[in-house]
């Protein structure tokens, strides 16, 4: 794969975190990502997996905050999420009109492994965020369907993951150039313990010629002057023990790495960021009146604060150089349009 170092587009020496082994959200020990990707007859969609942990999330839930920088958008799950802190599915992100499809597959998902949800127990809150595709995907085709989500879900590993355009990334572009799913990671030592928080984005936002690199440069594909309508979804993990509001301020630092960019959040933007720890789950069923529960020192919490801006930042650039480059879909009035690779302007740039 492709990304942002290997282009020289980021370097260690930039007063940087370290990223961990793989600089992927999959560093943090237990977790897998998945993605079933959908193309051909105008469709170029699909869906991508997060899950936090080996066991079972409806009864070992994590800890979570959320943060809306700005809410045009259509995600399920979040007004939980915000609420009470805790998320109880795996997480999945497609395109706007794929977040029943997901949904349906996160209930049942759930209820094939717990019968009491909604009978005995609780229903159960699924997790899905989206962006809009339609400038690459015929988006009212409804491709999605419940059984991709399974495969994603089914087929999430640990270990390296795909990015750019995959899953739900198929049909994302970026400040005018084709991006999709891309990720980083960083290490964090604090009070001699080694921790790790990685970031996995959908990237699906900014405007041509906005997109700032880190040494200053501003690639301009100059290929349409589309306003700021994208979005963005942040999903930031860590084994790092946090409260739920603490990782609701981690969460808000995604939007110091979309800044670094370039991104000013549109009207019609939505971005969404979300931060889960793996430490310390929560039991559906407790086994006593009170909980025992870690949380970092609020004086130390400004190494995952920048943590969470440099993953975030460093994972949009990998979306970027991970993705090929894309015609805009047809029937739009833009029939030459295309969305160019960020590795066709870096190799040009240094020849």
């Amino acid at each position: 794969m492709t990304d942002a170092r290997s282009l020289g587009l980021w370097a260690d020496g930039m007063n940087a975190l370290s990223p961990g082994p793989l600089n992927s959200i999959t560093d943090v020990a237990g977790l897998r990502v998945g993605h079933q990707t959908l193309t051909g007859g105008g469709i170029a969609t699909g869906v991508t997996a997060i899950i936090p942990h080996r066991g079972d999330m409806f009864r070992q839930k994590v800890r979570a905050g959320v943060s809306v920088i700005n809410g045009f958008g259509k995600s399920v799950g979040l007004m939980q999420v915000e609420e009470l802190g805790t998320i109880e599915t795996p997480i999945l992100l497609t395109n706007t009109f794929g977040v029943a499809a997901c949904s349906d597959a996160l209930i049942r998902r759930a209820i094939m492994a717990n019968p009491d949800i909604g009978r005995q127990a609780s229903t159960v809150n699924p997790l899905v965020f989206e962006c809009n595709d339609g400038a690459i995907n015929d988006i009212q085709a409804l491709a999605v369907q419940p059984s991709d989500a399974w495969v994603a879900l089914n087929g999430a590993n640990e270990g390296p993951m795909p990015q750019g355009s995959v899953g739900a990334g198929t049909g994302m572009t970026a400040f005018g150039f084709k991006a999709g799913i891309g990720s980083a990671s960083r290490r964090l030592e604090i009070a001699g313990q080694e921790f790790t928080l990685g970031a996995l984005v959908l990237a699906n936002f900014g405007r041509s010629g906005d997109l700032i690199l880190p040494d200053g440069r501003r690639p301009n594909p100059k290929s349409t002057n589309l306003q700021e309508r994208g979005s963005v979804i942040v999903i930031l993990a860590t084994n790092l023990p946090l409260a739920d509001l603490q990782l609701q301020r981690v969460a808000r630092r995604g939007g110091a790495g979309l800044a670094r960019l370039g991104a000013f959040w549109g009207h019609g933007s939505g971005d969404i960021a979300l931060a889960f720890t793996t430490a310390d789950p929560i039991a559906h069923s407790p086994s006593g009146a009170f909980d025992s529960v870690q949380r970092l020192n609020d004086d130390l919490i400004d190494l995952p604060f920048r943590a969470a801006a440099e993953a975030t930042q460093e994972a949009v650039l990998n979306a970027l150089c991970a993705a090929r480059t894309t015609q805009g879909r047809a029937g739009q009035g833009r029939a030459d349009l295309k969305f160019p690779s960020l590795i066709d302007w870096a190799m040009a740039t240094t020849r």
